[in-house]
């Protein structure tokens, strides 16, 4: 049997229905699907639930995990830890699959190779229209450098334990797992023989700038520098040190009355809290409320710049949060934490059980 996980977070509910039913018209029926919803806001998680409570194949992971970053990886991950098939597909949700994809999968599958798979692209136009897989009218098709619709032997895949967690955000993470592969001696094949599933077009909603969830600016750009580093250090498996595929225990912070530390966006201040005062609230709830300082922005503090008087210095909003959020991922990843980011107010609140 082949497990095909798809992760999820705030997604067009008829999106997610076109994919599960056109892998309800499969030939071959050997196959399980499961879905990791990674925090999506009330209304996505309950419209979801109900949706995949019409389909007997498919199951359901949820994560309260709202205002936190998106992790693919480690939705990924969870559902890898639980799998028991000997093969294991990582697709998207937003895939239209060919009633003969899992007949496929089956004629590819290898103990020893992983095989990744050509994908066509559709136009938003097109992605609305309800039709036959053939009469798709496809935009493009991926390259060898899309390597997001991947079938996997389960115990190669645990072996260097699942996608790295550091990748968080939106890139470079399947990448990254096919590297690591290849340095574990394992062959990747590219299938392009023919178009076995075509993604449908969809919002980027994490760039809006209307969006409330946590959004690094440089994230993107990290996590391809951090890719780079992959094939140089050779060292195949991954999450050595916050160990993969787990939610850290949920808090109520409403219930565990966080202590509060509030502050001001002067660089001082901030410098203090990242570096210094962190480090004394091992084992307790905090709650972080970071507001402008009185006299940022001010004419008077700019002039006194400008004259070479002393003067305050500030961390523009957007740098704190990048800040804070680079703090999460590199040091803080496996503890709960809710960020919210109040662009209007300039008000930035993180809570977080140390």
């Amino acid at each position: 049997m082949i497990t095909i996980v798809f992760t999820y977070r705030n997604r067009q509910i008829l999106t997610v229905e076109k994919c599960l039913n056109s892998l309800a018209k499969q030939t071959v029926v050997d196959f399980k699907v499961v879905v990791v919803d990674y925090g999506s806001e009330i209304k996505f998680a309950t419209d979801l639930k109900q949706l995949i409570e019409l389909y007997d194949f498919v199951e359901l992971i949820s994560f309260p995990v709202q205002g936190q970053l998106w992790n693919k990886s480690r939705a990924i991950n969870m559902a890898l830890q639980q799998a028991t098939t000997p093969y294991f597909f990582v697709g998207d949700i937003d895939m239209l699959f060919r009633d003969d994809f899992v007949e496929k999968l089956y004629a590819l599958k290898s103990d020893q190779t992983v095989v990744y798979f050509q994908v066509g692209v559709l136009s938003q136009t097109e992605s609305k229209v309800d039709k036959a897989f053939q009469e798709y009218l496809i935009k493009h098709k991926t390259n060898e450098e899309a390597t997001g619709m991947t079938l996997y032997p389960t115990a190669v895949l645990k072996s260097i334990q699942g996608y790295d967690e550091f990748y968080h955000g939106w890139g470079a993470e399947d990448t990254d797992v096919h590297i690591r592969l290849r340095l574990a001696g394992y062959k990747i094949n590219f299938f392009d023989e023919s178009i076995l599933m075509l993604h449908q077009w969809h919002p980027k909603k994490y760039r809006s700038k209307n969006s409330k969830e946590p959004f690094h600016s440089n994230l993107e750009q990290i996590n391809h520098q951090y890719l780079q580093k992959i094939a140089i250090r050779k060292d195949y498996v991954a999450n050595t040190v916050f160990g993969w595929g787990m939610v850290p225990e949920i808090v109520d912070f409403n219930i565990s009355k966080p202590v509060r530390i509030s502050l001001t966006n002067q660089l001082f201040e901030v410098d203090a809290l990242l570096y210094g005062s962190l480090e004394h609230y091992k084992g307790q709830c905090i709650s972080i409320e970071i507001e402008p300082h009185q006299e940022y922005n001010s004419f008077k503090n700019a002039l006194k710049k400008v004259i070479g008087k002393k003067s305050r210095n500030f961390y523009n909003f957007q740098t704190i949060n990048d800040l804070l959020l680079v703090q999460i991922i590199s040091r803080f990843r496996d503890k709960f934490y809710s960020y919210e980011w109040d662009k209007q107010k300039n008000c930035i609140v993180l809570k977080i059980a140390l």
